[in-house]
């Protein structure tokens, strides 16, 4: 069987064509800063590796410009749309409406619609590769695989906001969690790795979005984002955690509009509103030729991470592993180094030469004395996406 994963990012898209059960990948790529006139479009298959750079203005672009790929009788892997059998979809939010896998069916659009209002970088984005896809290849099964749904083990206490009752009952206002299949996919990697399921891990998930959980014994049991993807970490233009009083002062004193600050928190704070850039490569670059507002930035950034390594290792009363992800978690090294140096307390030790490493296996990257293990796992959301896309369909 042959699934198309789509995974649509706030600023990115990634695909992979992966034949199952043999977990092959047939081609993978990425379109990376979508929305800017230098997006790169990055494809690779066994025959062909190709890397090319052209404006590219919305997601809606950069979707049709990969299936163009996919055809193409000189670059593509497929010959018709036909040769596709299902195509599985990240989406961000999926509130307590989807705790699992689903197929996509005109209702699940329009609840994924609903949640846009709380993930407004991304399930709009999500949504429109669903209707990109159907388009494109209609014969096709389109599967959901929703990011909260790894989180529905939280228990209650890390899920409810001190607020009445009735907005938890009634209005399903809670932590939802996000990134899941992320912290799945490194969290299973690095049980494996420790020898056994019984294990408390943080899995530190930094790219253009960022989020930590607390996963004890493979279970999701705290996570830094809450209701919608925008508290815990800073991130590329979100400002992560912010006092709610800031919210009312820009809008009772500044003069902000809801809106407006919606749009100031989302889309124009993070490391964009520390530094000027989204990008962290850029931003170390700045921060290695002594811009001081690159540097604060990522000092800030690390402060923010530190803090809750020892917040989810004083909750999961103990650490196993702490484990670096995703696209700034993976190749990082001055980040990584930034985060785990004056952690004694907890027995953390990064070994500089192993945090070097330009390796892009997983890999362990603390000292022998360290009493909590460093891990280094590449994600693959990908695969993930295509295991529950697979077993969905089996099932069915």
């Amino acid at each position: 069987m042959n699934i198309l994963i789509i995974n649509a990012g706030s600023s990115s898209i990634k695909f992979q064509l992966i034949r199952m059960p043999a977990e092959k990948v047939i081609c993978s790529g990425m379109v990376e800063r979508i929305g800017s006139d230098d997006a790169v479009l990055k494809y690779r298959s066994d025959t062909i590796e190709i890397e090319e750079m052209d404006a590219m203005a919305t997601h809606n672009e950069a979707l049709q410009r990969i299936v163009g790929f996919l055809l193409d009788p000189q670059k593509g892997s497929i010959k018709n749309v036909e040769e596709i059998d299902a195509i599985g979809h990240r989406v961000v939010h999926g509130g307590d409406s989807f705790a699992e896998t689903t197929l996509v069916t005109k209702k699940v659009k329009e609840e994924i619609q609903e949640f846009a209002s709380l993930a407004p970088l991304h399930n709009p984005h999500n949504l429109e590769g669903i209707r990109v896809a159907e388009q494109l290849f209609p014969k096709a099964e389109q599967v959901a695989v929703f990011d909260t749904a790894f989180h529905q083990t939280m228990p209650v206490k890390a899920r409810k906001y001190a607020i009445p009752n009735a907005f938890f009952t009634d209005h399903q206002i809670k932590v939802y969690g996000f990134h899941g299949t992320s912290h799945k996919y490194v969290s299973e990697k690095a049980i494996a790795y420790l020898g056994g399921i019984a294990s408390k891990i943080i899995a530190i998930h930094l790219g253009n979005g960022c989020s930590m959980t607390a996963i004890v014994n493979g279970k999701s049991r705290d996570h830094s984002m809450g209701f919608a993807p925008t508290s815990g970490l800073i991130m590329g233009t979100r400002s992560g955690d912010v006092d709610y009083s800031v919210i009312f002062h820009l809008i009772g004193t500044l003069g902000y509009t809801p809106e407006q600050a919606n749009t100031l928190l989302n889309k124009k704070s993070g490391m964009l509103g520390l530094t000027g850039l989204t990008d962290l490569r850029d931003i170390q670059a700045g921060a290695e030729k002594g811009n001081p507002d690159c540097k604060l930035a990522l000092e800030i950034n690390a402060y923010r991470i530190k803090k809750y390594i020892g917040a989810y290792a004083a909750a999961m009363n103990g650490l196993d592993a702490v484990v670096f992800t995703a696209g700034i978690g993976e190749n990082s090294t001055s980040l990584r180094k930034m985060v785990c140096s004056d952690m004694d307390f907890l027995g953390l030790r990064l070994d500089d030469e192993k945090n070097e490493s330009s390796s892009k296996s997983l890999r362990e990257i603390s000292t022998v004395e360290s009493r909590v293990k460093i891990l280094v796992i590449p994600t693959n959301e990908e695969l993930e996406i295509a295991k529950q896309v697979f077993g969905l369909i089996l099932k069915d």
